[in-house]
């Protein structure tokens, strides 16, 4: 794994293809709320506010989603296309990615985190 210091120098570092896929990710999640920050964690790119609201990255045959355990749970139906595991999506590289699903969980994660610190 490469240390990619950005999240603008982990895009570039894929082809074409994946690239257009993963910076239409980061589009789409971005345009949630402008208070979402970004940064580089676990070497993939990482999108928190108060704490981490989800990561995602690429490999081989797949786009990963980590936007936690509580999301997929709470999405178990709509994510039933796609090969999950406890905090995991995996969205097949040679399908369109399902950005309404995607605005859906992370303004679920987003609702997440901020009751989470009015708790706090």
């Amino acid at each position: 794994m490469k240390n990619f210091k950005t999240i603008n120098n982990y895009i570039a570092g894929y082809p074409k293809n994946v690239r257009v896929k993963l910076g239409t990710m980061r589009k789409t999640i971005k345009k949630i709320s402008p208070k979402i920050e970004e940064a580089m964690k676990y070497g993939i790119p990482t999108f928190t506010l108060k704490g981490n609201l989800a990561h995602f990255g690429a490999y081989k045959n797949h786009i990963g989603f980590y936007p936690t355990p509580s999301a997929i749970r709470k999405f178990k139906k709509e994510l039933s296309a796609y090969k999950t595991t406890k905090g995991t999506v995996q969205f097949p590289i040679d399908k369109p990615l399902p950005l309404n699903l995607i605005r859906k969980i992370m303004k679920f994660r987003l609702s997440e985190d901020l009751k989470k610190t009015k708790l706090n």
